[in-house]
């Protein structure tokens, strides 16, 4: 690192007073670039020549160029951070000053503002209650937070602190005071309201309630000047807002006793200005600080209202002057009542009825005109029967140009449209916030959502002003989106992210509005339990939907956004309710193919900005987008309808599907191909008889789309695809396709599968032709023959995506019995040797896929084929190794059952490769079941082979080594479960080792004589019940037992249940060792006759004993797996009492047993727990989640003291289960104390945190918004965490714990702060811009872990 020369600084300042503005700029410009480079100090310049430097920047700002003017503030920024602490404040007081006296105040201004935001910051959790001093003291580590900052000590940070408040914030006052007539210096604009708001945002931690009450009132003075502008007084409020932030809540109790007592006295004196000034004033505080503004709503709220009860304008008649002023106090109003609603969502419950009255009021609110549709009212409710109506877009009008320019209607003086646009906003914002309360109804006709919002929002789909149009269409789509999340919950991936709705309200330049507009917060519901009901509310309303849309979408002059609005909207009801337009879907299916096809209907202009509601879509409006959805939304109806609803518009539906298909444009054209795909499905239904003329139509749009070497490889991957839907749909109907098409699209196939760039996608379209082959005529044996040699070359590349595609088509065609007969004996001995390689343990999917078609190819082979050495050399190597008990190792049994019956030499080299180069060496079970599996269907003894049961029954009795014993005692477990009765080996083979020496032989021969019981019950059984009701063996023959229960028919072992069951229970409850395993049986028991067992376990769980109510408790919970609907039903009215009384069993123990049942019941059966179930349960797991300070004690060890807390294992499951209903049954949870339970796990023990850690990241993908409102909180628990040490003492795995709990934190932190990010991008959430400690404690986090940040980061990458 070097320093900075004089002379060169000098030669600088020399060159910065040239009269030549470029030598001034390429002066400045050097000294930036000297400034920023972080190699370069200025520790040899002295304070005089650091005066001169500074003296020549600002005399900059003043500079005739503006390059030169811009550069200088520039160079401000890092020279902060270089100079000395005592020439902070002179510049501060430099800057001010040439502020308050410059002619244009702004360069300075901006000057000012850079250097605040480059000064080093104090804390973010700095009090500003605390001096100064003690705040700073704390926080000697801080680094910088932005910018190349260098000095970052304690002194730098009091010197700017000292700075700030000795020099500017005087200097603020004065710049704050409103203008006066006459007098320029020191009067208020807009540049010394933005100082302020930057002075706040980086230094309001340190500001004494004084301070901050000063410049309340100073604010204050300057909201209330009538000679403060609109733009002052909009960003004075965004002022007030952030020192309200900062306020102690004594200063920020008495700010708004000052709003109610205003309130007051404008509810006497009316004066629109002020009023509107105060309701502006309430929502930026609702924004900036919900959680302390939130209690003050009770009394601040109803003023807010009474702006909006409709009282004042009901004496109002059509022709009066607008009333200009008080709409936009309405507006306001409107903006603030929103913000209310978002950010403080549990206050503002009990104004919920007076919201939705305001709403519904102003969202009609238009005094300047007479509505066509209140004529109309009757014909709403008629369903048309065709979307040409010769009534005009309104039923009621035949001018064609009523809809054309909404300025027909309204003039620069009439603003009532930002009124109703913003009721529109608030009645979303409403919706998603309230859904659950509003869309549910005691009846079939649902709630009000559908008995007063829905119809007056379908009557205000003919708004004359596009902008409150679109908030319209986007609020409707808002509530059918939440129909459907309460109806039925949305698919997990969907949880969380903006949904698909309409378009937001097109830029009006030449109006504009001094309220702000924010996004509404869309808050997730649980689940409704009435579901048919609230989707039969919205059912009712398709014919009035159809008919409103309809209209707009015939209509010509309709412009894009509204088009892309309605047909979004459309496209949610489908979704929502799987169709049932039916005979409606003729008004509107006209102009979707008009649309699809790119018609005259697209050429209506328009342009459209983001939309707020819930519903919006946050894309441009144009022919092409609008065009899309069109498709989409037929592709949709497609999959919902039946071939009676659409066979009428077939005519033109096809045509024009098939034009779109053909466009150039490659969103277009793929968006298309995914309708078509959808249309071949509905044309190739079973049950329909469809006319072939379109089907040929479709294929030849493909086939020519599959040929075009211009078309982008998407598109033709997709056509590809659609060509394989369209073979593989028309099979066993020559008269759908014919011959010689099928032939030429088989051609074609083949010629793709070679192809480098679409073999994956063609690999796939052979897949499913090969699945659907149902006679030889359908497939050309040549085809097959070549499509299998090319998919076996396919499987030496390195692409995994083309091996797992070739795999699957070539276990498709060997799996087809017309497909494999095509195939010769030549090709498949190719085709093993090729799959050979692939026989590894690696990649399980892959080899799983391998040895399926590895099986396939030995079926029916009729001694042509067989394994060779290499094939037997992989087996040998698979069976060395754990597999499982999935796909992996079922599809290896099924390849050596194959391989026993077909290939007669093959099976007796195999087994001796077995014996001989694996034997005890490999897997023990694994070798056991393929040997059983290869003896048994190879036909034993009789099938040629070396040994049989008699060897293995001679390993048992006479071998005295362990492993081998072991393993032939596992063998006949396996042969006697495969032959059943045939099997004679008697029990007391087994018996005899139960006690044998060793510790795996006695398990090896428990294990087996479950096995072989399980296949021979009636021959084993009786001796197994025997032998463990006189008290011997009860450990093993209880494992015994789970094999037989696990491996049996419910019919096998049904007649001896009871006596099971009762043995099982006897035993449980007199052996601790035998208790869990013993609980499985009696669970496994209960699933194969529940209605006999079920009452059993409700009694048991009364029992006075502890060890009886554990084991009922772990047997309840395997009765939650593998079962079936019928079982659900006869559980379904207990399931909630038992599990409730187990949560609140004494024993500590036992809660936990309960708690892990809850966890099964949440993973396997969160249907039988929905609604009120969870209700009930859930408290309970929170209460146990607690940290129970009864259950912490200190042992002593030796001279140390060691903190042992018996209720860890307990919250750990207690954790583990809301887990897992956060996966199941997020729709149901109460998210308030959820929220508050993961953040207090942030704070718990190891394993704790690091689920807390992991559900709270979840939690901002599916409620997104609710976790941004508590990001303060959440900021809180993380730093208490990352600001703990690892003792000095600690051992290697405590600091690697500690390490791994760090990084966990960090990692949540980066995913919260890139979603706080984007929210604020995308508009700001109410939540995202409220979280001041949340902004700090990320700072902190950047400066003390920026490491750990940026290796967490590229691990994500």
């Amino acid at each position: 690192m070097s320093a900075t020369p004089p002379p060169q600084i000098n030669s600088l300042l020399d060159k910065m007073s040239n009269p030549d503005s470029d030598f001034r700029f390429m002066s400045l410009n050097d000294l930036l670039d000297h400034l920023t480079n972080a190699q370069i100090t200025f520790s040899g310049i002295d304070s005089s020549l650091m005066t001169k430097v500074l003296d020549a920047i600002i005399k900059a700002l003043s500079d005739q160029n503006g390059e030169v003017q811009n550069l200088a503030v520039k160079c401000l920024g890092p020279l902060v951070l270089k100079m000395r602490d005592n020439q902070i404040g002179p510049l501060l007081d430099r800057l001010t000053t040439l502020s308050m006296n410059s002619e244009d105040p702004s360069i300075p201004s901006t000057a000012l503002r850079t250097v605040i935001s480059n000064l080093p910051r104090p804390p973010s959790n700095a009090s500003n209650t605390a001096s100064t001093k003690t705040a700073l003291l704390g926080s000697s580590q801080l680094a910088h937070t932005t910018g190349p900052r260098q000095d970052t000590s304690v002194a730098a940070i009091q010197a700017a602190v000292n700075a700030i408040q000795k020099t500017l914030l005087p200097k603020l006052l004065i710049l704050l005071k409103p203008s006066e007539p006459g007098k320029r210096a020191g009067s208020a604009t807009l540049d010394s309201v933005d100082l302020l708001v930057e002075t706040v945002r980086c230094f309001g931690v340190i500001m004494t309630g004084a301070e901050v009450e000063r410049l309340q009132v100073a604010v204050m003075h300057l909201l209330e000047s009538d000679r403060s502008s609109g733009v002052i007084k909009k960003r004075a409020v965004t002022a007030l807002s952030l020192l309200c932030v900062h306020a102690p809540d004594e200063l920020l109790s008495s700010f708004i006793s000052h709003l109610i007592e205003s309130f007051g006295a404008q509810s006497k004196h009316k004066n629109p200005s002020k009023l509107r000034l105060l309701v502006s004033i309430t929502g930026s505080l609702a924004r900036g600080i919900p959680e302390r503004f939130g209690p003050y709503l009770k009394s601040l709220c109803p003023f807010v209202l009474s702006v909006v009860d409709g009282k004042d304008f009901n004496d109002r008649e059509l022709g009066d002057e607008p009333e200009m002023e008080m709409d936009e106090v309405r507006e306001a109003a409107l903006i603030a009542l929103e913000s209310f609603q978002s950010c403080c969502t549990e206050e503002m419950k009990r104004f919920t009825d007076d919201l939705l009255t305001a709403s519904t009021i102003y969202l009609k609110y238009d005094p300047n005109y007479a509505d066509p549709e209140d004529d109309d009212d009757d014909e709403m409710n008629e369903t048309g029967e065709g979307g040409d109506d010769d009534d005009g877009e309104f039923g009621g009008s035949d001018d064609e140009d009523a809809f054309e320019d909404d300025g027909n209607f309204s003039d620069e003086d009439d603003i009532s449209w930002k009124v109703r646009r913003c009721a529109a906003k608030l009645l979303a914002t409403v919706i998603t916030t309230r859904a659950s309360d509003l869309i549910r109804g005691e009846s079939e006709n649902g709630g009000r959502a559908y008995t007063v919002i829905a119809p007056l929002l379908i009557e205000r789909f003919h708004e004359r002003e596009e902008n409150v149009r679109l908030e319209v269409l986007a609020t409707a789509s808002c509530l059918v989106n939440k129909t459907g999340a309460i109806a039925q919950g949305p698919p997990l991936a969907a949880i969380g992210s903006a949904a698909t709705g309409t378009m937001g309200p097109p830029a009006k330049k030449r109006r504009g509005s001094d309220a702000s507009m924010l996004d509404s917060i869309a808050v997730p519901e649980p689940m409704a339990v009435d579901g048919q009901g609230v989707k039969s509310a919205l059912a009712g309303l398709v014919p009035q939907i159809s008919k409103s849309l309809g209209k707009l979408l015939n209509n010509k002059t309709t412009a894009l956004p509204t088009k892309q609005a309605s047909i979004t909207l459309l496209s949610s009801i489908v979704t929502v309710l799987h169709g049932t337009f039916g005979s409606s879907l003729s008004i509107f299916i006209n102009a979707l193919v008009d649309i699809a096809k790119g018609g005259s209907s697209l050429t209506s202009g328009g342009n459209v900005v983001v939309a707020t509601a819930q519903g919006g879509s946050a894309a441009t409006a144009t022919g092409t987008s609008v065009r899309i959805e069109a498709i989409r939304l037929l592709g949709k109806i497609f999959e919902n309808h039946s071939t009676e609803d659409i066979e009428q518009h077939l005519e033109t539906l096809v045509p024009a599907i098939s034009a779109a298909v053909q466009e150039t444009g490659f969103k277009i054209s793929l968006e298309a191909l995914g309708t078509m795909i959808a249309l071949c499905r509905l044309l190739t239904n079973p049950e329909s008889e469809s006319d072939s003329a379109y089907l040929h139509a479709i294929h030849a749009v493909v086939l020519s789309k599959i040929q075009n070497a211009d078309a982008d490889l998407e598109v033709r991957e997709r056509a590809i695809l659609a060509l394989g839907i369209i073979l593989s749909r028309t099979v066993g109907k020559p008269t759908w396709l014919g011959t010689d098409r099928r032939t030429k699209s088989l051609e074609v196939l083949l010629e793709r599968l070679k192809n480098e760039t679409t073999r994956i996608s063609a690999a796939r379209a052979v897949e499913g032709v090969a699945k659907s082959t149902i006679s030889p005529q359908d497939i050309d044996p040549a085809w097959v023959q070549a499509v299998v040699v090319e998919c076996g070359g396919q499987l030496r590349k390195a692409n995994r995506a083309l091996r797992a595609a070739s795999l699957d088509a070539l276990k498709s065609i060997g799996a087809n019995d017309y497909c494999r007969a095509a195939l010769d004996a030549e090709t498949k001995k190719d085709l093993i040797n090729t799959l050979t390689p692939l026989l590894v343990v690696g990649d399980m999917q892959l080899l799983a896929l391998s040895l399926t078609v590895l099986k396939f190819m030995l079926v029916e082979a009729n001694g042509q084929v067989g394994i060779n050495h290499d094939v037997i050399s992989a087996i040998c190597q698979l069976i060395r190794v754990k597999l499982g008990t999935g796909a992996v190792l079922q599809n290896l049994l099924a390849l050596v059952e194959v391989i026993g019956l077909e290939d007669v030499q093959g099976k007796r080299d195999l087994m001796m490769a077995i014996l001989k180069d694996v034997g005890v060496n490999g897997e023990t079970t694994v070798v056991a079941k393929v040997i059983a599996q290869l003896l048994v269907s190879g036909g034993g003894e009789q099938g040629g082979f070396a040994v049989g049961v008699k060897q293995f029954v001679d390993e048992v009795e006479i071998i005295k080594d362990e492993d081998r014993k072991s393993l032939a005692l596992i063998i006949l477990g396996e042969i006697g479960l495969r032959m059943g009765p045939a099997f004679t080996v008697k029990p007391k083979t087994f018996f005899s080792q139960l006690r044998a020496s060793g510790d795996n032989v006695p398990i090896a021969a428990a294990v087996a004589l479950g096995l072989a019981g399980a296949g021979n019950v009636e021959g084993y059984l009786p001796d197994i019940m025997k032998r463990l009701s006189s008290g011997k063996d009860s450990y093993l023959l209880v494992h015994t037992l789970k094999e037989i229960i696990q491996h049996s028919s419910s019919d096998s072992i049904k007649a001896h249940a009871n006596e099971m069951w009762n043995t099982l229970l006897s035993t449980a409850t007199s052996n601790d060792d035998s208790k869990a395993a013993a609980a499985e049986c009696v669970g496994r028991l209960t699933i194969l006759d529940p209605w006999t067992f079920l009452p059993e376990l409700q009694k048991h769980l009364s029992s006075s004993e502890p060890a009886a109510r554990g084991m009922v408790i772990s047997a309840l919970r395997y009765t939650f797996t593998d079962t079936e609907d019928s079982y659900d039903e006869l559980l379904r009215p207990i399931v909630v009492d038992f599990l409730e009384t187990m949560l609140q069993d004494p024993e500590l123990e036992n809660r936990r047993l309960a708690l892990t049942a809850l966890n099964s019941a949440a993973s396997n059966k969160a249907h039988l727990l929905a609604g009120p179930g969870l209700e009930r349960l859930l408290p309970k797991v929170y209460t146990e989640s607690v940290i129970n300070p009864k259950l912490v004690r200190e042992i002593m060890m030796g001279p140390f003291r060691h903190r042992v807390d018996d209720g860890l294992e307990v919250r750990k499951s207690a954790y583990e289960t809301l887990y897992a209903l956060l996966e199941t049954s997020f729709w149901n949870i109460d998210l308030e104390t959820y929220f508050d339970r993961v953040i207090a796990g942030l704070g718990d023990d190891h394993d704790i945190r690091a689920l807390a850690n992991l559900m709270l990241a979840k939690l901002g993908v599916l409620a997104k918004e609710e976790t941004l409102k508590r990001l303060d909180p959440i900021s809180d628990a993380m730093r208490k965490v990352l600001s703990e040490k690892p003792k000095e003492n600690a051992v290697k795995q405590e600091l690697e714990r500690h390490k791994e709990g760090v990084r966990g934190v960090i990692k949540v932190a980066i995913q919260l702060q890139n979603e706080a990010k984007t929210s604020l991008g995308g508009g700001g959430s109410q939540g995202a811009k409220s979280n001041t400690k949340w902004k700090g404690f990320y700072e902190w986090l950047w400066q003390n872990f920026q490491g750990e940040i940026v290796a967490c980061e590229e691990g994500s990458q």
